[in-house]
């Protein structure tokens, strides 16, 4: 792997900013995304005006705190186009969430945020390593959700090579990574585990291909995720953030010299944390809540928008933003096992230290009288295994989820690929069967 150090004339004036400088811009745009919404979002100046604030209460940037939230019911209570500040005719374009659980929530981009946003994908691939004319393979999906469009703007935007290769047909995917030779992918990372599963099929080392690069978002990965990706497929794997919600893909982005927490993009998003609880923001370095106020959107501005990703801020090192630090999981995703909180991202870690697991698991939660109960399911690597090492890698496993994590469960494993695999989004890691 062959990591590509920043020259100055890579990075834009912002990204090298003072801290004054920095945050003069974002009060600045802070006071103007708040009166924009105040001013062309019926639901912002009722909110605003119950809470009793008005955006000329904002001097500062800890004034921020003074507002209320945004939340995903906020945008499906005002379904399809309630949350627009701008004519839907100046709306060049929609996306939407897939509305699994209900309404989608829907987003609209003026020509300006279209613009706004392959600007920071690019400056995210830059990051990641990439430069004009390297050839960029997407396998996020593309239309309604954010993840294809977003990636294949800002790729063409950074002056790459575009394949627009969307999710799906796993087999033509490393097809077309070994015909077209790309330099980068941009994809889930738990379909890139799907894809370097294929060409073992193949009888390809993956190691081999010509990528250099996985730019890696959409949904919550580890550390131990990102070593076994960059072990098989020899390349470095980097973490792209974003949600539909605040923009998309390219909120932000590691640096691939330092791989050390994506960078958040502050000069168009300012982020807070909070106590999840209570609402009350939290000092940088501790963990809680992620939330976003946009500082530039103009079709839809969103004000402290509730990501429900649980992270930390951590100063900046390889440019001049704070960085976040990987997603612990979702307050929404968290599980309550007999009192015990756990995340799917605590299991993920401990299945990717066990060698002789493909590293795809499944936690199926169901109710065993008035207690919830837990099963672990995940799947060999290679079938030459016998029956009582399977058995003791199971044992080994629960007893590690008891012993770090405080759970107890039952551990099934399977044949190679009885798990579940993503085709196009992210992985269903949880299968909760509880009654509701």
């Amino acid at each position: 792997m062959t990591v590509k150090m920043p020259a100055p004339g890579d990075l834009e004036p912002i990204e090298r900013a003072s801290l004054d400088e920095l945050q003069a811009l974002q009060l600045q745009r802070l006071k103007w995304s708040l009166q924009h919404a105040y001013e062309n979002v019926p639901h912002y100046k009722d909110a605003f005006d119950a809470q009793g604030v008005h955006p000329s209460d904002l001097k500062s940037l800890a004034d921020i705190a003074k507002f209320p939230f945004t939340t995903k019911k906020d945008l499906r209570d005002n379904y399809p186009f309630g949350m627009f500040a701008v004519p839907r005719q100046q709306v060049s374009r929609i996306h939407a969430s897939s509305g699994t659980t209900g309404k989608p929530t829907v987003v609209g981009y003026t020509a300006k945020d279209i613009d706004t946003w392959a600007n920071l994908v690019a400056r995210s691939i830059r990051a990641s390593g990439g430069r004009p004319g390297d050839i960029i393979h997407i396998a996020y999906g593309y239309g309604l959700f954010t993840g294809g469009l977003g990636a294949h703007y800002g790729a063409e935007r950074a002056g790459c090579t575009v394949i627009p290769m969307s999710g799906g047909q796993t087999e033509k995917q490393v097809q077309l990574i070994q015909d077209f030779r790309p330099d980068i992918i941009m994809v889930t990372p738990s379909y890139m585990q799907v894809i370097i599963e294929e060409f073992n099929r193949q009888g390809l080392d993956a190691r081999e291909s010509s990528l250099k690069v996985g730019i890696f978002g959409a949904e919550p990965w580890t550390e131990a995720m990102r070593r076994e990706i960059e072990a098989k497929a020899g390349i470095d794997a980097v973490d792209i953030y974003g949600l539909s919600e605040v923009m998309g893909p390219g909120v932000a982005n590691e640096c691939i010299e330092s791989k050390d927490g994506p960078v958040i993009w502050e000069d168009h998003f300012y982020p807070e944390i909070i106590n999840p609880e209570t609402g009350e923001p939290v000092a940088d370095g501790e963990e809680g809540e992620l939330v976003f106020t946009s500082l530039s959107k103009e079709a839809l501005p969103i004000i402290r928008y509730r990501t429900r990703d649980l992270t930390r801020l951590l100063p900046p090192t390889s440019r001049s933003m704070r960085r976040m630090g990987k997603i612990v999981g979702r307050s929404d995703d968290m599980l309550i096992i007999r009192g015990v909180n756990l995340f799917p991202t605590q299991i993920e870690e401990l299945v990717l230290q066990e060698a002789q697991l493909s590293g795809q698991y499944q936690i199926v939660v169901s109710r065993e009288g008035l207690l919830d109960a837990v099963e672990v399911r995940c799947e060999l690597q290679q079938t030459a295994v016998g029956a009582a090492d399977v058995g003791a890698i199971a044992k080994s496993l629960q007893h590690r989820i008891k012993t770090l994590i405080g759970v107890s469960t039952k551990v099934h494993i399977g044949a190679p690929d009885s798990i579940e695999r993503t085709l196009v989004g992210k992985a269903r890691r949880v299968i909760d069967q509880r009654p509701k």
